[in-house]
């Protein structure tokens, strides 16, 4: 009897660790919507695949024979077929703008290592050499990416960054960025934490202000940080 009682109070005791319960809160479940070529929403949290760097939403590549072709959009598409039904993410890693970074699996194959593949995404090398290999193949096969010519989505938002760093508009030098997204009408100053990388789609609703006054006027509230 008093081993039994000892096996209980062991079993009691391993449910109750943190680390018990924190293991299963790394996993998430459910059906993704798909944001980028590497970012989804996963049961209402931001992922960021892990391992992987698709082309950004605005950025063209170029084809065999030098013409321009909408890379992002294939990217982003590419992720939709991958990631449909049931996904399974496993949080990896958290990352500066606090979303979990993380290996997702659709039908058992892992997303990520699937976009690499067919080559809608680089493998990430800055932060892991997992998919080097994958994108060896598709380079090989010339797919997607490799079809011709690319600038590496690292190399891309640095140079974006840097042409941003001078505040310049079509809107006669007003330099607030009026932004549309899940969120609503979110105007970002120069400055602020996201300015930088907000970038303003005319084609979309998206403008450019020359005062606050004018953007919350127009219905834009001022962006939190």
């Amino acid at each position: 009897m008093l081993r039994i009682c000892s096996l209980f109070v062991a079993i009691a005791l391993v449910v109750g660790l943190p680390g018990a319960r924190s293991a299963e809160a790394e996993q998430l479940r459910g059906v993704a919507r798909i944001v980028d070529g590497d970012t989804l929403d996963l049961a209402g949290t931001r992922v960021r695949l892990f391992g992987i760097d698709a082309p950004e939403s605005n950025q063209r590549c170029r084809d065999a024979r030098g013409r321009k072709w909408d890379c992002g959009d294939y990217a982003t598409k590419t992720l939709a077929q991958l990631a449909k039904g049931q996904v399974i993410c496993e949080r990896r890693d958290t990352d500066r703008y606090g979303r979990m970074v993380a290996v997702c699996r659709a039908e058992g194959r892992d997303v990520g290592g699937a976009m690499v593949e067919q080559g809608a995404a680089w493998a990430y090398r800055k932060y892991s050499l997992d998919y080097v290999r994958q994108e060896a193949r598709a380079e090989a096969a010339g797919r997607g990416l490799w079809s011709g010519e690319a600038e590496r989505a690292e190399t891309f938002r640095k140079r974006e960054s840097q042409a941003s760093a001078q505040p310049v508009s079509r809107s006669g030098g007003c330099v607030i960025k009026g932004n549309i997204s899940e969120r609503g009408r979110i105007y970002h100053l120069p400055g602020q934490k996201f300015y930088e990388q907000t970038r303003i789609s005319e084609s979309k609703g998206e403008r450019w202000f020359c005062s606050e006054s004018e953007a919350r006027a127009a219905g834009w509230r001022r962006a939190a940080n």
